[in-house]
């Protein structure tokens, strides 16, 4: 028996793609926050988008040679008629991070970080690598 086309193997895989509103249901931190890596004469200069943010929201750690940034936000909008009854409770919580390998030599002190009206710029120097001052030979058998 033929099955019609609506049936194929593709249909149960992307279903939830078809309503507008499931673009809304899972987002990617990326998407979130939006990210510029601009290499500078010192440094690079890392640009992150925070819109509805507030400084207090934002926290970035430096952990193992990775810089990871995290942004968290909890909201509650709750509306009472004149009897106390409620007419619209809306209750909002999440958070987003990203993470960047920065390299094992720096320390806190080495990131200078700004916030302003929802940017989050980040200034991060540039190491050198380290120089091996002697040459060693590997002997190859065989």
């Amino acid at each position: 028996m033929l099955m019609p086309r609506l049936w194929n193997d593709s249909f149960f895989d992307n279903w939830m793609n078809d309503f507008p509103s499931s673009r809304y249901l899972v987002q990617n931190d990326a998407d979130l926050m939006k990210t510029d890596v601009k290499e500078t004469d010192n440094g690079y200069q890392v640009i992150v988008d925070l819109p509805g943010f507030n400084k207090e929201d934002v926290n970035a750690q430096l952990e193992d040679g990775y810089l990871t940034i995290t942004a968290s936000r909890s909201a509650n909008n709750d509306e009472k008629d004149k009897d106390g009854k409620y007419i619209r409770r809306e209750r909002y919580q999440g958070n987003c991070s990203r993470s960047f390998y920065v390299g094992d030599s720096l320390t806190e002190e080495d990131i200078k970080a700004k916030f302003d009206n929802g940017t989050l710029t980040m200034e991060i120097p540039k190491v050198s690598a380290q120089k091996v001052e002697n040459k060693k030979t590997i002997a190859i058998e065989g």
